[in-house]
This record gives structure tokens, sequence and C-alpha cells, in this order.
């Protein structure tokens, strides 16, 4: 199916956004704020519209600290999550290709679940099916610790059994793997499991900014032979803890697409992930400025379609049911 990218304004803004993550369910389930009016955060309801984005990953994330919680707390962010949208007409939950394409067609917001942890499946591939069953189509396999699935960020070993019998689980049900926050071993043992493409929704090049969040040009090259995508995130210590611009960011971009081709670069922002909003890109609404900026540095227009939208709208069309 092919979409059309709306425009608006004399500077004609492709207006299709995929953001790969944010951190709002997290963020405000607990407070039990209402995003249908904006809020202090980054993402909510009238700011997504306002930003024109199109399809917006939500993570469900559980804090390690909650230790025989996770499961709980996980559910109480899927409820929240629907709960939400059911109040809400413009943001649509989709599970497969056929609403994904309905929402876009409709000029909806497509809500993505995506859960950030396999922590919270506390050791039950049980678990995975059942969050399945309740929507969620993407999972990022560890946090920056060890789980039950593998080793984090800043960890040395790799998937565990469990782990390696989930990627192949995730394959056969039609889920994305998220290997954001993997150890290097595990990415390397996800990429030996995986058959189809897999997604680093949120981190950046480890050539430009040595963060052990970021991949290696390596890791870079292999991601994209999958026909996977990585989200370039907006935190400004993985983009440069000196001085994070946006320059500095679309730095990220094109190093990333010059190593892995340009169908490899998507975006992944981890709005309300982060302490303090990055001044560059503060929220939802920032999306043109950053198209604006790729623009002015001679980026053509069917480069910045795939990075905003079209290489992560690709891999869920190939992966999903």
């Amino acid at each position: 199916m092919s979409t059309s990218y709306p425009k608006t304004g004399k500077e004609g803004f492709c207006l299709l956004v995929v953001d790969a993550h944010c951190d709002t369910l997290s963020r405000q389930a607990c407070r039990g704020f209402p995003l249908s009016r904006q809020l202090e955060g980054q993402v909510d309801l009238p700011r997504l519209r306002q930003g024109k984005v199109k399809v917006q990953f939500f993570a469900v994330f559980v804090p390690l600290e909650y230790r025989g919680m996770y499961l709980r707390r996980a559910l109480e962010q899927v409820d929240y999550f629907y709960r939400l949208l059911s109040t809400w007409e413009e943001v649509r939950p989709v599970k497969d290709r056929a609403s994904l394409e309905e929402a876009l067609a409709e000029g909806k917001t497509a809500g993505v679940l995506a859960v950030e942890g396999g922590h919270v499946l506390e050791g039950s591939l049980a678990a995975l099916r059942v969050f399945h069953l309740l929507g969620v189509r993407c999972l990022t396999l560890t946090w920056n610790g060890r789980n039950e699935l593998g080793d984090g960020v800043g960890e040395e070993g790799g998937l565990s059994s469990l782990g390696r019998e989930v990627v192949r689980e995730m394959g056969r049900l039609g889920m994305l793997v998220d290997v954001a926050h993997l150890s290097p071993a595990g990415f390397w043992d996800v990429l030996r499991q995986a058959e189809g493409p897999i997604i680093a929704s949120h981190a950046n090049s480890r050539a430009l900014c040595d963060h052990p969040r970021n991949l290696t040009d390596e890791q870079v090259r292999a991601l994209a032979a999958t026909g996977g995508v990585i989200g370039v995130t907006f935190v400004p210590h993985f983009i440069d803890p000196e001085k994070p611009t946006l320059d500095r960011l679309i730095d990220h971009m094109e190093h990333l697409a010059e190593i892995g081709g340009i169908d490899c670069v998507g975006v992944g922002s981890d709005f309300d992930g982060v302490p303090e909003p990055w001044e560059e890109m503060p929220d939802a609404t920032s999306w043109p400025r950053l198209i604006s900026r790729l623009r002015e540095r001679g980026w053509k227009e069917e480069e910045i379609r795939k990075v905003m939208g079209e290489n992560f709208l690709r891999v869920m069309r190939a992966v999903w049911p």
C-alpha cells in the first residue's frame, strides 16, 4: 500500500512520523493523568496531533526495583493504554497490518504497544503469549541489567536458553525483536536466532559517541543486513556528552546511513524517558524542526520520508501478520 505524505505551509514538512519509542505510559500511568489534555511531559494526545505523529510506539516499562510486581505493574500499564485510547478517537491501537493500514488510511495515529524489558515476563514464555494476545507487538529483551532472558548493556553474557526461545517464539507470533539495551553478546545471539528484521528502537552510533547503549559499526551493518531499523534517539548523552546539538544528531543519522544504508535509519525519541527534555527537540510537536534541518543539510525528500517513517513501516509490515 502506498501512503501519501501530507504537507503543510510553505516549508512543505513531510508529516508522516513513526516514533519507535516513548516512555509516556510508565511516566503517566502511576499518576493517573488523562493524556487527552496537555501535560508536563513530552507526549500527550494534543501534541501527537500537532506534531503529526502517525505511528507512536508506547513502551510498557517497569523499574527494576519493583521485583515481585513486574507482571502486575506491566498489566496496569497495558490497561491504562486501552482505557486512554478508548476516550480518544484520533489514536487507534494497532495489532496487525490490516489495522495499521486502516489507521493510516483514515488519518488516525496508530498506537503500538511495546514492552521495554523482558523482566516483566518473570521467566514465563506463557506470559509472552498473553502479552501478544493483549496487543503487545514489540519486546525489548532486556533493560540495562540482567534478567531471565539474558544480559543487558554493561554485562558480558548473552541470551539464556529461555531468551533464545523467546526470540524464536516472537518470530512465530509476529512480534518485533528490539535489541536496544541488550549486551553485545546478546545482540549477536539474537542475530543467530531471528529469521526476520530486528530493530533497535532507540540507539545511536557508537563510532560518534562512545556510550555502551549505542551500536558499533559492526552491529549496524549486521542489523541492516536483516532488513532492520535503528531509531536514532534524543537522549543527550547518547548524542554527544559535550555538545548534543541537532546537527550532531543528524551526524549520527548520516553515519548510520553511510554504514548500513539509508533503509536502516529511523527515529525513536525516548520522549518521557529522560529526566529533562532535550532543548533541541523538547516534545512531540518538534518533529518539523528535525525535518527542516535535514532539508537544510541537503537530504532528499525520499531519504527524509524513509527515516521519518517509511523504514519502520516497512519492518512492521514485514513482521506483523
